[in-house]
């Protein structure tokens, strides 16, 4: 890290200056003056992770409004795995902003639409054909993928897993699990929606990944009925429930259930597609082929995108007219998209996001054998965490999660928290960091871990 006397702010992407700098304490006067405007004009239901007001990102940095440059190890949620300004993106984006900014594609459609469509048809786990729709958010995808389900097999129910996220609208809050801050008091929710307990060793007594498929299994079995029940979904790799990876066996297991029940398989991608954990999509690591995919987050390099891909009978059974949008698929997120996949393929960084894994599965691992209050590390690729306990009972430490997290953003390192207990430490770099800034980033969270 290096600290100057004055604030030096130059145009985002790799231009920056790739470095912990820290000019004021964050938030500085700067920042705090936006902070200010934002609690007159922003509803206060609408929170914020930093007190920063950000004027340039990119690499592996984020600079705000006094000069101070922060190590990013979260990507927007996942969002920017190319970079907050990936030189094919903004190239694409503005050759398109030249061309034409909206026409509704339900209207009158653009070849950026069908080439993004024909590109997730193409990358998506599965050979066989593959039908496409665009969106604008996850949850909104994560709802047609539902909609399109329930049309397909005639039938109503929808099971989701304990610790899930699939996003804030009204159906999906009901898929999602952790009550505050997405659920409470905002319901009633959506009917029909069902829960069982996944797959998730640190807490499953040593349960392997088949024994856990059999308990859920049980429950989805005796408490909804597979004639009742139009899909599952879920998070491959779960995102804000804690970055839990199931066991070996839970997922194909599940698979194997739906094939043999009627029952659509909805793989929600939208945390951990697009090389985030070092395979295209994390359903490649156990060689699952989910019915319907759902991505969103790291598609389109920071423009609002979405989409549902599968297969082409369930996809096509909707009626013509019953998906879609006005801003679904919206000409510059194409362009923006087409260009971000260019970037992951052309610049390796699917293999880039496994050397960044073994990096912080190594530091991480480190500190958990120094340290018994880091219980678990877990993750994969660029999608790693660290779950904080109590050493003597294992119970979740959310106030020690907490203390180390600001004591990061304090010394110019974003990372964030995650988990249903509020005890978890996520790290989610850009795929274009350095490990130079990923290892000082980690070191801050070393030092805060002591300091606590």
């Amino acid at each position: 890290m290096t600290l100057v006397d004055t604030p030096v702010i130059t145009a985002g992407g790799p231009s920056l200056t790739q470095e912990r700098r820290l000019v004021t304490a964050i938030p500085g006067p700067r920042s705090q003056e936006l902070l200010a405007r934002k609690a007159e004009a922003v509803a206060s239901g609408v929170g914020h992770t930093l007190p920063i007001s950000v004027v340039a990102a990119g690499g592996g940095v984020i600079v705000d409004a006094d000069g101070n440059s922060l190590i990013d190890l979260g990507s927007g949620i996942a969002v920017t795995g190319v970079g907050n300004s990936a030189p094919r993106v903004v190239e694409a984006v503005t050759a398109q902003l030249h061309s034409f900014t909206h026409t509704c594609f339900t209207v009158s459609p653009y070849e950026g639409y069908v080439a993004v469509a024909e590109k997730l048809n193409e990358l998506t786990p599965g050979d066989h054909v593959k039908r496409s729709a665009l969106f604008n958010s996850g949850a909104e995808a994560v709802e047609n993928a539902v909609k399109i389900a329930r049309h397909f097999t005639k039938k109503q129910a929808v099971v989701a897993f304990d610790h899930a996220y699939h996003g804030r609208t009204n159906l999906t809050m009901g898929l999602t699990a952790k009550n505050i801050p997405y659920k409470s008091g905002f319901g009633p929710f959506a009917s029909e929606v069902y829960r069982a307990p996944l797959s998730y060793p640190f807490r499953d007594g040593g349960l392997s990944g088949a024994e856990a498929a059999v308990r859920a299994i049980s429950v989805i079995e005796k408490q909804v009925g597979a004639e009742n029940l139009a899909a599952i979904i879920i998070e491959p790799i779960q995102g804000e429930g804690g970055f839990i990876v199931p066991a070996a066996g839970f997922l194909p297991a599940i698979v194997e259930w739906c094939r043999a029940n009627d029952v659509v398989f909805i793989a929600d991608e939208v945390q951990t597609g697009f090389a985030r954990t070092g395979a295209w999509f994390a359903s490649e690591h156990e060689g699952i082929v989910p019915d319907l995919v759902v991505t969103a987050k790291g598609i389109a390099g920071g423009l609002p995108l979405s989409a549902v891909t599968g297969r082409a009978e369930i996809m096509d059974s909707a009626m013509a007219g019953g998906l879609g949008g006005t801003y679904g698929g919206n000409p510059l997120a194409c362009a923006a998209a087409l260009a971000t996949i260019e970037t992951y393929e052309d610049d390796g960084l699917i293999d880039r996001a496994r050397e960044i894994g073994a990096v912080l599965i190594g530091r991480l691992n480190a500190l958990r054998t120094a340290d018994p209050r880091v219980g678990d590390v877990r993750g994969r690729g660029a999608m790693v965490a660290m779950e904080l306990v109590d050493p003597a009972s294992g119970a979740p430490d959310a106030a020690l999660t907490s203390a180390v997290a600001a004591y990061a953003h304090s010394n110019g390192v974003v990372v964030l928290t995650c988990g249903t207990y509020g005890n978890v430490i996520r790290f989610l770099p850009p795929l274009t960091i350095s490990d130079e800034l990923l290892i000082d980033g980690l070191s801050v969270v070393a030092e805060g871990l002591k300091h606590a």
